[in-house]
């Protein structure tokens, strides 16, 4: 079964990560991509706020990234979702604690997992992929190439 994740509501559930950071939903996705790698799933999550002309879809490996445009919301886009899928809703768990969020994805046929619930499973999955995630992220690699850059400049300038 696949996962549509209320991106909002999971972040503050997972040690480490918070709505205050900056990358907060960069991290998110971090962590969601060694998740499907680890237990082999598919995952959309849905991100609200997003600022005129930012909305839209990315994919990141098996993780499919929503940002849903201000005047609307994650909860809101995961239902219409749902409502989409049909009869193929049935194959979705969707993750949440919002009350309206979980009773409108059980009236469409989608299981429901709690945010809660779901970060531990996160973590375990984590755990298992060999690597300890505590929201922290590693370098990307053009940050690694940004960061190399500058210090072998560094190092020459200090030469001269």
């Amino acid at each position: 079964m696949s996962y549509l994740i209320d991106g909002h509501n999971l972040i503050p559930k997972i040690r480490g990560l918070s709505l205050k950071l900056m990358d907060d939903e960069d991290a998110l996705l971090n962590l969601l991509q060694e998740y499907c790698r680890v237990r082999r799933k598919q995952v959309e999550v849905f991100f609200d706020g997003a600022p005129a002309g930012k909305s839209g879809k990315i994919r990141r490996g098996m993780v499919k990234a929503h940002y849903v445009r201000i005047n609307s919301s994650a909860d809101d886009a995961i239902i219409s979702h749902l409502r989409r899928l049909g009869g193929e809703a049935r194959n979705w768990n969707v993750v949440t604690s919002d009350r309206r969020v979980q009773s409108e994805a059980r009236a469409l046929g989608a299981r429901v997992i709690g945010s809660d619930a779901f970060a531990s499973d996160l973590q375990k999955a984590l755990n298992e992929g060999g690597e300890s995630h505590s929201g922290e992220r590693g370098l990307s690699e053009d940050e690694l190439k940004e960061w190399l850059t500058l210090f072998s400049n560094k190092k020459k300038n200090d030469n001269l």
